[in-house]
């Protein structure tokens, strides 16, 4: 029998293999149809207008009656100083996110770990994740009395020891200390429990091992649990790094207000602005395919180091 027929027999077997698969699973298949719907009108189908990026679009002519003008709203993106300290502010609060942010839910979790009384450890996450429950409308509302400059209570404190009011939402200097604040308040309890489950994973016998060889809780927690959550830390923190121009742009937009724009302003909100306030959908569209693509780029670049550091990909 010659190679081409053996390997053309090859073939037949494993496609006739592969459609009984299919016939004897074909209930799940079924299943997977309304999924891939979904996925295809309101995910892929959207796509399509992305081609106004690469046009100056007019609304009453639609795409196909709209002037092409190739890259012109991409060099208008990269010559704009109003993007440039878009780009800056997105970046800034990111990082702030990242460097305050990330390593809190760590040590909570670590700390979690060492209560031995079952009832004060589930009452403390209980209260420290419900914020997350919470939508940015009402936590920004909270915060908007809270820091009030006529009769929030911290300012009231501030005037009971002889201080000026604060106009908290108004001040730049403040704007993305008070963003990094808010959604530490939100956020950094829910997070903390991914890291609860990471340690939960460790296996008991080497924290008795530990205890018997006269390791104590400092050092099981610094020899054990942190090595032990070590890939997952990676991994979260991979996954943030990919997620770097997405500083929060629903928690901003019901914060921020044109006072703070200098300092609140993020790559979210800017299309926005443009997008639906002045009616530039062109370039709001190059604004958004711009964030997407250095988004991707930076998930690549997480896969990678997920491969190189952890042995295996995010995907």
């Amino acid at each position: 029998m010659s190679k081409r027929s053996g390997r053309e027999g090859t073939l037949l077997y494993a496609g006739g293999r592969r459609w009984k698969l299919i016939r004897g699973n074909l209930d799940m298949y079924l299943l997977l149809i309304p999924g891939l719907v979904f996925l295809l009108l309101f995910k892929y189908t959207p796509m399509y207008g992305i081609v106004i990026a690469f046009q100056d679009f007019n609304i009453f002519g639609g795409i196909s009656g709209s002037e092409w003008v190739g890259m012109a709203q991409f060099e208008r993106l990269l010559q704009s100083d109003e993007f440039l300290q878009v780009l800056v502010n997105t970046l800034l609060i990111s990082l702030y996110k990242i460097t305050i942010l990330f390593p809190i839910p760590i040590v909570i979790a670590l700390l979690l770990n060492e209560v031995r009384r079952m009832f004060f450890k589930r009452t403390i996450q209980t209260i420290i994740y419900l914020p997350h429950f919470l939508s940015w409308v009402i936590i920004s509302g909270l915060f908007l009395n809270i820091l009030s400059p006529t009769g929030g209570i911290v300012n009231e404190i501030i005037r009971s020891f002889g201080g000026e009011p604060i106009s908290f939402f108004t001040d730049n200097s403040l704007f993305r200390s008070l963003v990094v604040f808010t959604a530490g308040w939100k956020e950094i309890g829910w997070n903390a429990i991914v890291f609860i489950a990471a340690i939960a994973g460790i296996e008991q016998e080497q924290y008795e091992a530990a205890a018997i060889d006269g390791a104590g809780r400092i050092r099981q927690m610094w020899s054990i649990s942190l090595p032990g959550m070590l890939p997952t830390i990676v991994l979260m923190f991979i996954l943030r790094i990919g997620s770097l121009l997405e500083a929060g742009t629903e928690q901003i937009l019901t914060m921020y207000n044109p006072l703070v724009y200098e300092t609140g302003d993020v790559i979210g909100t800017y299309v926005y602005r443009m997008g639906l306030g002045q009616q530039d959908y062109s370039f709001s569209t190059a604004v958004g395919l711009f964030n997407s693509a250095v988004g991707f780029l930076l998930i690549v670049m997480g896969n990678m180091l997920s491969r190189k550091f952890l042995n295996r990909s995010i995907w």
